[in-house]
């Protein structure tokens, strides 16, 4: 039996298949995007590894940091509806508004964008089996808090939209007057 980490990346690279051209816009490098550092851009929020594994739980810290992937279904807010705000669990930034959401019964949050200069893409470095060189389009997109670097999750084509494939576990829902 296929991992989840493996079963999500075989749906993303399905769904990629038919809109890789879409998205190749707007890339960070991959380096800068895992590490917060390098010459392409400099994060406003950076933590040590320490700091990071005391903020978060170990579920958080493989999706955040370790640009891992959470079980389909698993996150409440897959089939949260109230109004509300979402935001980088990493550093509080809001990135979605609640009314952005797609609701997609896949597994995950889906959002049809994100707010203006919130987000930031890297090419995926590992991408499904059969997707990469000769054998498929390429690497999938991944999906970056563009203050701290944290993975959120993916862009993609789902039932023929292009929306943001997203981790509840990457995310803080805020909900509307709270």
């Amino acid at each position: 039996m296929d991992s989840p980490r493996l079963e999500r990346r075989r749906f993303l690279g399905t769904a990629l298949g038919s809109g890789a051209a879409v998205i190749g816009a707007g890339v960070l490098p991959k380096t800068a995007a895992a590490s917060g550092a390098g010459d392409a851009f400099a994060f406003e929020v950076t933590r040590s590894e320490a700091d990071w594994r005391a903020l978060l739980n170990d579920a958080e810290y493989k999706v955040l940091r370790e640009n891992g992937t959470e079980l389909p279904h698993t996150s409440p807010l897959v089939n949260e509806t109230g109004e509300g705000t979402y935001c980088c669990k990493g550093c509080d930034l809001t990135i979605y508004e609640s009314a952005w959401k797609v609701p997609l019964d896949i597994g995950w949050v889906f959002f049809s964008h994100s707010e203006p200069r919130t987000v930031l893409t890297s090419i995926d470095g590992n991408p499904p089996v059969g997707m990469g060189g000769q054998d498929g389009p390429g690497a999938m997109m991944e999906v970056h808090c563009r203050r701290c670097a944290s993975h959120l999750g993916h862009l993609v084509v789902a039932q023929g939209k292009l929306v943001h494939c997203i981790n509840g576990s990457a995310l803080n829902y805020i909900r509307a007057g709270a």
